[in-house]
């Protein structure tokens, strides 16, 4: 199972960055471990300057922007 971390505040691209994922998973069928992590620290730690940013297994795979649905398919 893949742990995925989105990054940011809470913003509507965060959001929609955070259902995205969720409705890759589900349609692929694979099991996923999804967290939100707000705690400006935390997402500093990663590295990352504009956010939604995107962790798969503590690896940053995406920063700035929502990503587009062929690239998340391709995460999972």
């Amino acid at each position: 199972m893949k742990n995925i971390k989105v990054l940011g505040s809470g913003c509507a691209n965060c959001k929609a960055t955070l259902k995205l994922i969720e409705e890759a998973a589900t349609a692929a069928n694979v099991e996923i471990e999804l967290e939100k992590v707000e705690d400006i620290a935390k997402i500093m730690a990663y590295g990352v300057m504009s956010t939604p940013g995107v962790v798969i297994d503590d690896k940053v795979v995406h920063a700035g922007g929502i990503p587009d649905r062929k690239t998340v398919d391709s995460w999972l």
